[in-house]
């Protein structure tokens, strides 16, 4: 299996622990149109029931196998819009082989 990084700029310890990780589950997972790779989730971080996240791992699952997952989950990211939709955080913890 090959470990592609996302990033190669290190991350201070003071910035790392401002980021709110939540487990997540995962209520609704859709494609987003017009795009290979992503997938649209609604998630329950356990504060609000709206929370959308992007996650472009559409090549290695279909949507209907992740509804009802935990995820793990940053959600004190500022909303930005992708593809015209606002999401307000990001995904991890993805494994695939």
């Amino acid at each position: 299996m090959k470990i592609e990084l996302c990033f190669e700029e290190m991350v201070d310890f003071e910035t790392f622990s401002k980021s709110d990780f939540r487990a997540v589950k995962i209520l609704a997972c859709e494609a987003v149109p017009k795009s290979k790779k992503l997938l649209k989730f609604t998630l329950d971080d356990g504060v609000r029931k709206d929370r959308v996240i992007l996650s472009g791992i559409h090549e290695y699952y279909e949507p209907e196998e992740l509804v009802g997952k935990t995820a793990i989950a940053i959600v004190n990211l500022p909303p930005r819009k992708v593809m015209g939709i606002v999401v307000s955080g990001k995904i991890g913890g993805w494994r695939h082989e």
